[in-house]
């Protein structure tokens, strides 16, 4: 039955092969479901709750990515929108999480629309492909800016805006040992080296005083339990911003940068994660790609009605490509296994902040790694994408650090006569923040 399927004899693979590669996976993205929560509830959301939600959007997600389309890649919560979600939406711009994940069914929606009229291959393909990783490497660096602000590696500072922190404290010197610790065991190729790097640093929290007369980490609540419910989250998603043309104006741009981050992540991990496993035809075009984004789609709709921010296709599925997974039947035991995770929420809850810090660093290096495939010595191409990995985590914004990346290449292309270079959905999304940089009506 799991031959006719997954079609396991003509891709060369067996359902051992298949778990096992699927095992591997999710040792390698299982911190989402510590580093989601920790970062979600910053909003003000149930922490509780958004365990319980990370696992159910994955498992949901990933199963409909391997029905959908046969590919071995798993979804969660997605690195960067979380964070853009939390400390955009909800914190510079004051929005209720409510309104957040409303916007989220919104970008949802006309991602679905998109993804069924082929739209949004266009939209893609009016973007340079520099500015594509540049987006990739600036939320790199804006995540893992986060992990060491969080972690108290970094701190606020009136003279230098930021400055180290104090590494004698106990929180920032467990901090900075699971960077090293991660970082070696990434070095050496451990599978699923960022859960363990978690796992130690929140073990070795049990011995370490916070400071306050306690330790880093309590297990006070036990390590098993029943999954917690995620009624504080789920289905409350608010479209307050919809009532007036002023919040509507406020909402516009958040949407579109959703909208893009979204779908650079996306087809940006389908090509490289297929790719790997031999997935492309042989023009480098990804088959099934239509099915692929439709999956997207419900996903990140799914995602809003649940509690959470987008849900992703995820780059760690390259690991469990490694371990020799080529079919659904590798992202449906990674979908098993999100579930069979939620029996240990204490646990996962018991994790402190300097334990999945780290872990926000290593993944940025993944993302800032992307950096070398920029053509640096093309001053057209270099200029937007530097502007763009600086300005993402120096406004703390991903929307602000896309819209002066574009800007900058529209502008280059015209005034070195290369306009004809520029589709012209790319002159409508320049304009677009171009519009809301200067807050010139209507989107002001």
């Amino acid at each position: 039955m799991l031959n006719r399927l997954f079609h396991l004899e003509s891709r060369g693979t067996t359902p051992l092969r298949e778990f096992q590669a699927g095992l591997t996976t999710f040792a390698a993205m299982a911190y989402i479901l510590a580093v989601n929560p920790s970062i979600l509830a910053n909003t003000g959301m149930d922490k509780a709750a958004l365990v319980t939600v990370t696992a159910i959007t994955a498992a949901v997600a990933t199963t409909l990515m391997a029905l959908f389309t046969n590919y071995p890649i798993a979804m969660a919560p997605g690195m960067g929108i979380n964070a853009f979600f939390t400390f955009t939406i909800c914190g510079a711009m004051g929005l209720a999480w409510n309104e957040a994940l409303g916007m989220v069914f919104i970008n949802g929606v006309i991602f679905l629309s998109l993804s069924v009229s082929g739209v949004r291959e266009k939209i893609i393909a009016s973007i340079p492909l520099g500015l594509k990783i540049a987006v990739t490497c600036g939320v790199g660096l804006f995540i893992a800016f986060i992990g060491l602000k969080n972690g108290g590696v970094i701190v606020g500072n009136p003279e230098t805006f930021v400055g180290p922190g104090d590494f004698t404290s106990g929180p920032t010197a467990l901090c900075l040992a699971g960077i090293v610790f991660t970082a070696l065991l990434v070095a050496r190729k451990v599978p699923g080296a960022i859960v363990i790097g978690i796992l130690a640093i929140t073990v070795a929290g049990m011995f370490v005083s916070n400071g306050t007369g306690g330790h880093v980490t309590s297990l006070s609540n036990g390590i098993f339990a029943l999954p917690h419910t995620a009624a504080p989250v789920f289905w409350k998603l608010s479209f307050g911003f919809m009532k007036s043309w002023k919040g509507f104006n406020k909402a516009l741009p958040l949407i579109f940068t959703l909208l893009l981050v979204d779908m650079f992540d996306n087809i940006g991990t389908l090509i490289g994660v297929t790719k790997r496993a031999g997935l492309l035809d042989e023009d480098g075009r990804l088959p099934k790609a239509g099915r692929a984004l439709l999956a997207d789609s419900i996903a990140t709709i799914l995602s809003a009605l649940c509690g959470t921010s987008t849900v992703v296709s995820y780059i760690e599925s390259a690991s469990g490509v490694e371990a020799g997974g080529r079919t659904g039947l590798t992202a449906i035991t990674v979908a098993i296994l999100m579930l069979l995770a939620l029996f240990l929420t204490p646990l996962i809850l018991a994790v402190p902040w300097c334990a999945t810090a780290p872990a926000l660093v290593i993944v940025g290096i993944f993302m800032m790694q992307s950096v070398v495939e920029i053509d640096m010595s093309d001053f057209q191409t270099a200029a937007p994408a530097v502007l763009t990995i600086f300005a993402i985590p120096l406004t703390f914004s991903i929307a602000k650090g896309i819209g002066i990346g574009l800007i900058c290449s529209v502008l280059l292309s015209v005034g070195l006569g290369r306009h004809r270079e520029v589709p012209p959905i790319g002159y409508a999304v320049a304009a677009m923040f171009f519009l809301s940089f200067f807050r010139i009506w209507p989107f002001s």
